[in-house]
């Protein structure tokens, strides 16, 4: 393909949101699986605000197509670094499509600003922002301010996700939450992040996209104050001793692979609720025995 055949073909792209640990791995992982079983190139940017690189080895990504972008946000410290990866990957790729996974605690406008971006503007299409929703966060009251609120509100499409976590009775409640954040965008109900790729990636979202970008013109950006640690586990742990050690660190959001006595176990953890499962996937042997956990800072906190 020649460069400008390259430059002319509009390539949509989806931005993947939401806060820490409301299924945004497990949504990129059916895209990934839906992609290659219709035989389409898709592109992941992949961002970590930790640096250990965990999301890569549960997406199973070993080739050109996938890469991690870790130690920060996509939508501030590598806002660059983001614009340089995706001019890269429509070089060395040319995607069909492109998903970007952001950090949970990342603001979802903020990183859509950097398409607008030269030279990445004279290729990106429509861009789709899919913001997962943890329902059990909502329906607890769990980190429903700050950060949540700026990504429910930049939402074109918000997946309420986990909803075999809470009653079905409390769903409408919690839809109705969501609403008065983001007024306009449909509500879907998912299960594990279930959802038709073909809702994610409709054409002609180019008027969305102009009120959305019109409506958060003029706004500042302001994280809110989030630190990254590495949790060391020795192997040989039994799981109940992997969790007391886990939930003693008051962790906003636990992901790592860890070495039990039973064997190597994926963890995962979003506030009080931790699960320990056997993985899918094959970690690199760097990765055993590290589980990053991310909290607010301890020097922020009220």
């Amino acid at each position: 393909m020649t460069a400008t055949s390259q430059v002319e073909r509009r390539v949509p792209a989806l931005l993947v949101s939401g806060f820490l640990g409301s299924g945004k791995t497990t949504l990129v992982r059916h895209l990934l699986a839906d992609a290659r079983a219709q035989g389409l190139r898709l592109a992941v940017v992949s961002n970590e605000f930790g640096e250990l690189g965990i999301d890569r080895a549960l997406l199973g990504g070993g080739d050109e197509t996938l890469v991690e972008l870790g130690g920060g946000c996509v939508c501030c410290q590598l806002s660059d670094e983001l614009v340089i990866t995706l001019e890269r990957l429509r070089e060395r790729v040319d995607p069909d499509r492109i998903v970007i996974e952001t950090s949970g605690v990342a603001l979802p406008y903020d990183v859509q600003l950097h398409f607008f971006r030269e030279p990445v503007s004279r290729w990106i299409g429509d861009d789709v922002t899919v913001v997962v929703v943890n329902a059990e966060q909502v329906a607890s009251g769990r980190d429903l301010s700050g950060t949540f609120e700026d990504q429910v509100s930049s939402a074109d499409l918000l997946l309420l996700n986990k909803i075999d976590l809470v009653p079905e009775a409390a769903l409408s409640g919690l839809e109705a939450r969501l609403r008065a954040l983001e007024p306009e965008a449909p509500i879907l109900r998912t299960r594990h992040a279930v959802v038709s790729p073909e809702l994610l990636f409709p054409p002609g979202l180019e008027q969305a996209r102009s009120a959305r970008r019109a409506r958060a013109s003029g706004a500042a950006h302001d994280h809110e104050a989030f630190e990254s640690d590495v949790l060391e586990l020795e192997p040989g742990l039994g799981s109940d001793t992997i969790l007391r050690r886990i939930a003693s660190e008051g962790a906003l959001r636990a992901k790592g692979f860890v070495e039990t006595d039973a064997g190597i176990r994926v963890v995962q953890g979003v506030g009080a609720r931790i699960e320990i499962a056997p993985s899918d996937t094959v970690p690199p042997p760097e990765l055993i025995g590290r589980v990053v956990v991310i909290r607010r800072r301890r020097d922020a906190r009220g």
